[in-house]
Formats: structure tokens, C-alpha cells, sequence
């Protein structure tokens, strides 16, 4: 199924049924039970349903006790197949209504129940099993971004014109598909001391990562890698016979499509560049701490600030109205892009990345920026108004960017506002979506859209534990 169809749906989740009535707290009258039943859950966590009991019992906006009920185990619901592989967790994530698994999704999706292992090792078990997934997916293909949970299987992509091969969902190489498996990593090693899922092979997987990320330097031509594909929407195709636009060698990682998945304008995309940083130093720090390879740590740490310092070389430009700001793309000819996309890196959720400081001055400029109508995909209406992208096209808000915004505030009536946003946006579905038109939030995309279900999940429990007032 593609990303970009409409799926409004009148039976939530399409696989929901009559729900069960045992919540987490009395259901108002006026909600209906769109929650999968229990019987019919993927995976229940009891420190995720305790999590949900307390936010019930003590936030009185009973709207957002369901919207949380619904919403924040979503993925554990509905899209996890967790097993044992040779004796080692293996966890096979869906996005929703699309039955591959997204290196990016997959993390984001279990992302914030790290919070939680410590008091569920089943949990621990599950993130971990993801974790193992993730390397298996990168020592097949490190340039592919999605994938099957069966080798075998060829999809609506397979001839695309690029090295496809059974088991690949889609082949569009993306930074952040690389640096969100290094995320998930870390912060479990960090959360929980176990070792046991950083083997040889997720070792070999780093290095792989390494290896990508330099031939995506561009320092000696193009490199392995080109995409292209038949298709009558710009966005989902490459042009130069796939490699891009020319780039000059400036130390910036290329990356041939957006988070998004939509092709970039200019190939050094500035919030992945900015993630990447990040993720090498991640890395670099568990290569020698965990694997005790001084030799890979190092190169790690020296990419790392190689794509830092070009990232103060060229990834800042100049607004008239908002001085200096971060471009979205650059192509270190001199060439930028002015503009942001919901999709997480976003140049708005770099902090909630770990990527840069929010009081960093041009981040602050940048924002400005982005939450305006200087931004060409910020889009305000009567319902929201919020950052969309060319993915779905214009007028569409994306609950992520609202999200996003809510997550790196903190200004209290602006996080109030975002949540508010999205408690009066749902469609009358109890669940978040892909996105929905500014003025008309039951026009919406993808109804069973697991990521931004559980990070809208994590907004909320992140205000709950630090200022539960903007709940009420």
C-alpha cells in the first residue's frame, strides 16, 4: 500500500473489531472504544498499561486520558511480531496499514517506551528484539530504508531501478534510516547496561554504517549508490540518472531522499547531517566501550567532526527577515533550500534529537522561520495550522510537526496549544494520523499511523511527569 493514499476509514485501525470495555479507567459515554481488545493485542507491556492507569487517575481532561489510552500503546497493539530467533529476541515492526518495517519507524515507534524497560524486562526484551531486526535489515541492504519480515518477498517497488532485491520494502537511501537504529541502540545500552544485542554482527553493522555514510561523502564520485523510478510523482524519483544533483565535496553526508521518503532538492539534507553527527558520536562511544575497538571509535569521532565543522560552514544562510537561520538542504556550491518537512529530522525537532541546543540562537531564528509563512509548507487554516511537506501536498497539516514543536517548547502556553491542537484534530477517531487538511480534520491520511500515535503518546507523558497543569 502506498504511503500517500488517503485511508480514511470508518472502522478504526481496519483490523478493529468490537473492543473490549476493560480500560485503564471508566470511559466516558461520550467515547467510544476504539482501543484493540485485549485479546487481540501484538504485545502488552504492564509498565506501559500501568503508565496509562496513573495518567488516567490523575489528569482530568477525560478526552486526553482516551486519546492516551489509545494512542501511546498503539504500536505495542497493533504492530509489533516479537519472537525468538536462535535464542536472541527478534522483533518485526509494521508502520500501520503498511506491512514493511522502516529502520526510522521502527525506532520511533518503541522509542518512548524506553522509559519503561526497567520495570519490564518482557519490554526490554521486546526493544531489544528490535534492535536485532534492525541489524539484520542493515547487513542486507544499508542503502534500503524499509523491509519485509520475510527474505523472500518481492513487493510493489520491485523494479525499481536500483539494486532491489527479496526482502527490500523500498530502496531509497536516507541518512536517518542509519542513525535511528544507532539511537535505539544507545539509549537501550544506556537505560539498561545489557550488551548482549551489540555482537559482531551489530559491530559489523556499525562499520557498515561507517562505510555508507563516507561513500555518501561523495569525495570520489558518486558512489555506488542511484534510484530512479517509473512513476509520474517527481518527489518519489532521482534525477541524473539517480544520483542527484551535482554536489560539491564539502565533508556533508548526501542523502537521496528526505525522511519523508520524498526525493531531496539538494542532497545535503541539514537535519539528517545534524542527526548524523550525533549518531557517529553514539556510536563512536559504544565501539569503544562495549566492542573495545579503539580503531573504529576513532574513525567514528573523526567523521563525526568532519561533518560538524562543514555544518558551520555551510548549512547556515541568511534571512532578511529572520537573520541568520539553518537551511533545509544545501548543495555546497552555494545553492540552499528555505523550507522544513514534518517528517522527523525536521530542522524544528533537531533538539529533540539531541542535535542542537534549543536556546541555540539560530535555531531559534530558524523556528521562527519554520512556524511562519516564510516556511513554503507551514499551513495555517481554521481547524490548525502546522508544518506539512510535498508528501501528501498543500493545506495538509502533520501532527508531527505539531508534536515536534509541543516537544522542543518550553514555553508553557505554546505547549498548551499544541496539545489542544491535536485533542480537537483527531477526526473524531481517538487516534492521530499522517495528516489532515488545515480546515477540515476529518480529512485525514493514513488512519492507522502508528508513529505519530506513540509519540503523541510521549508528548503527553513527557507534560504529565513535568508539568501536568498544561493537562487540564
Amino acid at each position: 500500500m502506498k504511503r500517500r493514499i488517503f485511508l480514511r476509514n470508518t472502522g478504526i485501525l481496519g483490523a478493529g473489531s468490537i473492543l473490549s470495555s476493560k480500560m485503564a479507567f471508566a470511559l466516558p459515554a461520550e467515547f467510544k472504544v476504539v482501543r484493540t481488545a485485549p485479546g487481540q493485542r501484538k504485545f502488552t507491556s504492564a509498565a506501559v498499561e500501568k503508565a496509562i492507569a496513573e495518567f488516567s487517575k490523575n489528569v482530568k481532561n477525560k478526552e486526553l486520558c482516551w486519546l492516551f489510552n489509545n494512542c501511546f500503546p498503539n504500536t505495542l497493539d497493533t504492530t509489533v511480531t516479537y519472537t525468538q530467533q536462535n535464542g536472541r529476541p527478534d522483533t518485526y515492526v509494521i508502520t500501520g496499514d503498511i506491512d514493511a518495517m522502516w529502520l526510522r519507524d521502527s525506532t520511533a515507534q518503541v522509542w518512548p517506551y524506553l522509559t519503561f524497560v526497567k520495570q519490564d524486562k518482557h519490554l526490554g526484551d521486546l526493544i531489544a528484539g528490535v534492535i536485532n531486526r534492525q541489524v539484520k535489515c542493515i547487513l542486507k541492504d544499508p542503502y534500503a530504508n524499509a523491509f519485509y519480515g520475510d527474505d523472500t518477498k518481492e513487493g510493489e517497488w520491485k523494479h525499481d531501478i536500483t539494486a532491489m532485491k527479496p526482502g527490500l520494502h523500498e530502496r531509497k537511501w536516507e541518512i536517518d534510516s542509519l542513525c535511528y537504529p544507532i539511537r535505539l541502540a544507545y539509549h537501550y545500552w544506556k537505560d539498561t547496561g545489557d550488551t548482549r544485542p551489540f555482537d559482531q554482527n551489530w559491530q559489523q553493522a556499525v562499520k557498515t554504517i561507517l562505510k555508507t555514510f563516507k561513500e555518501q561523502q561523495r569525495k570520489n564520485g558518486d558512489g555506488p549508490y542511484s534510484f530512479q523510478r517509473k512513476t509520474a510523482w517527481a518527489t518519489d524519483g532521482v534525477p541524473m540518472n539517480g544520483f542527484g544533483y551535482p554536489v560539491k565535496p564539502v565533508g556533508l553526508i548526501c542523502s537521496a531522499f528526505r525522511p519523508s521518503d520524498d526525493a531531496t532538492l539538494y542532497s545535503f539534507l541539514i537535519p539528517s547531517n545534524f542527526f548524523a553527527v550525533v549518531s557517529l558520536k553514539q556510536a563512536a562511544e559504544m565501539m569503544s566501550a562495549v566492542a573495545k575497538d579503539p580503531n573504529t571509535s576513532n574513525e567514528l569521532t573523526a567523521l563525526a567532526n568532519e561533518v560538524q565543522q562543514a555544518l558551520k560552514e555551510h548549512a547556515i544562510v541568511n534571512h532578511p527577515k529572520h537573520g541568520n537561520v539553518y537551511a533545509y538542504e544545501v548543495n555546497g556550491f552555494g545553492s540552499y533550500n528555505l523550507m522544513d518537512d514534518a517528517n522527523i529530522p525536521s530542522l524544528l525537532a533537531m533538539p529533540y534529537l539531541g542535535a542542537i541546543d534549543a536556546n541555540d540562537q539560530v535555531y531559534q531564528n530558524t523556528r521562527k522561520l519554520l512556524l511562519s509563512e516564510d516556511n513554503p509548507f507551514f499551513f495555517k487554516g481554521t481547524a490548525a495550522e502546522g508544518i506539512g511537506g510535498p508528501h501528501i501536498g498543500k493545506d495538509m497539516v502533520w501532527p508531527l510537526s505539531i508534536i515536534a514543536r509541543g516537544l522542543t517548547s518550553n514555553d508553557d502556553n505554546e505547549i498548551r496549544y499544541c496539545i489542544q491542537t491535536l485533542q480537537k484534530t483527531h477526526g473524531d477517531t481517538g487516534f492521530m494520523h499522517e495528516s489532515f487538511h488545515k480546515d477540515n480534520p476529518a480529512k485525514f491520511t493514513r488512519s492507522w499511523f502508528a508513529w505519530t500515535n506513540t509519540i503523541f503518546g510521549e508528548f503527553l507523558w513527557k507534560t504529565y511527569k513535568s508539568k501536568p497543569q498544561l493537562l487540564s
